[in-house]
């Protein structure tokens, strides 16, 4: 898809109004996946698919996340990111991912978040070779106390599946696209996570390569 048509769903969705509005607390909705499965269905799914495991196999992998099973409060968090809240502005841009966001109403970001939470990830593999994930591995379980990088296990955990929030799940996740986020945390240019900020900023393309490869095969 490109920007030229994502410009027209946005418009299509009523970018102008939801400008205008600011988040509203949203701990006391009642997240519907059903009510967010309508926006999966048309704005989701020209990249991530309607379940959150893509749509093309030839399709960039370090732009389009598999997203099918990630925490609720996690994607919730990204969307809000990619818009901002109230007064602050965004924490994270894209120039796909912040006009798609946009055309989701406030309101109704938990309803999005609940759909793709409850869908089955259909995982990624790791595609290096055995040397690659053994690093990987150590990394992921031990980090390198020489550099001062911490276990990714420590907050992600051993098999990968995060915590709600602020720790995503990247069991199965595309390496390519863990690969590119690690980089672009390294380089400033996310800047919605400042702990892994610091993390990445330590680590070598090879040991990210390393890493993102290993988790791409935990389950």
């Amino acid at each position: 898809m490109t920007l030229q048509n994502i410009k027209k769903l946005v418009i299509a969705f009523g970018l102008s109004s939801f400008c205008a509005m600011s988040f509203a607390a949203d701990e006391a909705v009642v997240a519907d996946a059903n009510k967010g499965k309508t926006y999966a269905e048309s704005v989701c799914v020209a990249c991530h698919g309607v379940e959150g495991n893509g749509v093309d196999p030839n399709a960039p992998v370090t732009m389009y996340p598999l997203i099918a099973g990630q925490h609720a409060e996690y994607i919730a968090k990204q969307l809000k990111d990619f818009v901002g809240v109230g007064d602050q502005p965004a924490a994270r841009h894209n120039d796909i991912m912040s006009p798609m966001a946009m055309a989701v109403p406030a309101e109704d970001i938990v309803h999005v978040a609940a759909w793709f939470a409850k869908q089955k990830i259909n995982p990624s593999k790791a595609t290096a070779d055995a040397a690659v994930l053994k690093a990987g591995e150590q990394l992921w379980r031990f980090g390198n106390a020489k550099k001062g990088i911490p276990a990714c296990a420590g907050c992600h955990g051993q098999e990968g599946h995060g915590l709600p929030a602020q720790y995503p799940s990247l069991a199965g996740q595309y390496p390519e696209y863990t690969e590119s986020q690690l980089k672009l945390f390294r380089s400033g240019e996310r800047a919605n996570g400042p702990m892994m900020r610091v993390i990445a900023e330590k680590m070598s393309d090879k040991e990210i390569q390393a890493v993102s490869q290993y988790a791409a095969g935990l389950r």
